[in-house]
């Protein structure tokens, strides 16, 4: 069968360093950095003091009170998020048919924080069970697909994917595969998380995965550089609206990029640490251009997973040399999570974001916080580090990857008809 050709509509999100996307646009190219001293609880005992909160939040700014205390944190920030790309897109129009608009919404974990309130209430108690009866569709990692399903009356195919911190990516790649396949018009797809909890940041330091840099949170997320320690864990959320391009047309939308390829893979090695050798990331790029029909050396630029941890960022350059060979020192490479921080769920789609706005602008955000060369990473790679880079980008991959040896790789082209 002929695959119908998909393109990005519309765009919304919710970070460390924006509230909007053009905010958070604005602040990649100036290279803000997210990090700074946790607000949400009480660090006192926390080996991790910081964090990458969303600032300036009040969800009374976006629901009424008795609407804001159905959703979790990180449903609020999917709603968010997915009203500012519905918005931006125009496809809750009147002339839209709602029964092929899907819904497929990421969360690594879900309602984290609502889980903590409610358990830790009753471990306080008598042991009467005096549970919120918003605790469980609060909890669920999929409400949030089901809420703006339900807000915009998208009746088309809805659900959650769940995959690490490779969720949201995945949520992209199925929208794209539905619509290209004739499941569906159009998709909102995204993700969205609220992790920066006593579990959360507990639960990460215990595994020594997150930084500890309490005295310098600003330049805690230092992807490829020598002296990293570790990953500054994120909350927030981004969405797009992927659509079938003769629909695009017809409709008269605006259109950022074309979605070109998407790829998956399973490093099928670890429960948590990647393949040393980066096989999973090489096969889920490799099947990624395939998708695209491209080359490697159409490629110009790589969004990295990037985290800032002492071993994936070994790793990732070392699966960008296996997939590229000397076309990988031509490329223009970045992390935006030396800015966001890790958005866990939620960070394969604001990094899609960033991706298609390079795309579409010509220019790529930098890699903030480098200092110093990392002996075990070819630095003869082009980083970009530190300050952002004018270039024409005609084709642009993305790479997320999750505990589990989920990885997940998208490509976005310029769009032309």
């Amino acid at each position: 069968m002929e695959l119908k050709r998909v393109v990005v509509t519309g765009i919304g999100a919710i970070t460390p360093i924006g509230n909007t996307v053009n905010d958070y646009w604005s602040a990649l190219l100036s290279g803000v950095s997210g990090a700074a001293d946790i607000t949400l609880f009480d660090v006192e005992k926390f080996k991790t003091k910081f964090a990458c909160e969303v600032k300036n939040f009040n969800p009374l700014d976006y629901f009424d009170r008795k609407e804001a205390r159905k959703h979790d944190r990180y449903a609020q920030f999917g709603l968010i998020a997915a009203d500012e790309a519905i918005l931006d897109s125009g496809i809750n129009g009147e002339a839209i048919d709602k029964d092929r608009v899907g819904v497929i919404w990421a969360s690594g974990i879900g309602g984290l924080r609502t889980f903590h309130d409610e358990v830790s209430s009753f471990a306080k108690g008598d042991g009467t069970p005096r549970y919120n009866p918003f605790f469980i569709p609060k909890m669920i990692a999929d409400i949030a697909a089901g809420h703006i399903s339900i807000n915009h009356g998208f009746r088309g195919p809805n659900f959650a994917t769940v995959s690490a911190c490779a969720s949201s990516a995945n949520a992209l790649s199925d929208a794209y595969n539905y619509i290209r396949l004739g499941k569906a018009v159009a998709f909102v797809a995204g993700g969205s998380e609220a992790a920066v909890t006593e579990d959360g940041v507990g639960g990460f330091n215990a595994m020594h995965a997150i930084s500890t840099r309490n005295d310098d949170p600003l330049t805690a997320s230092r992807p490829f550089d020598k002296d990293r320690d570790g990953f500054v864990i994120g909350e927030g959320g981004g969405g797009v609206v992927f659509e079938e391009l003769e629909h695009a047309l017809a409709r008269g939308a605006k259109i950022y990029a074309e979605v070109a390829g998407a790829g998956l893979s399973g490093d099928a090695y670890h429960m948590t640490a990647p393949h040393p050798e980066g096989y999973g990331a090489y096969l889920c790029m490799k099947a990624a251009i395939e998708d695209a029909n491209l080359k490697p050396e159409d490629i110009e630029h790589v969004n990295t997973h990037g985290t800032s941890t002492p071993v994936g960022d070994v790793v990732e350059p070392k699966a960008i040399l296996k997939m590229f060979g000397d076309h990988a020192y031509k490329l223009s490479i970045n992390s935006t999570k030396s800015m966001t921080g890790h958005l866990l769920g939620g960070a394969g789609v604001i990094e899609s974001i960033a991706t298609i706005l390079t795309v579409a602008n010509d220019i790529i955000p930098p890699t903030i916080n480098h200092f110093t060369d990392d002996p075990e990473i070819d630095n003869k790679l082009d980083f970009t580090f530190n300050k952002p880079r004018k270039r024409v980008v005609n084709a642009a991959l993305t790479n997320t990857f999750g505990f589990g040896g989920h990885n997940a790789s998208l490509i976005f082209k310029k769009f032309a008809q």
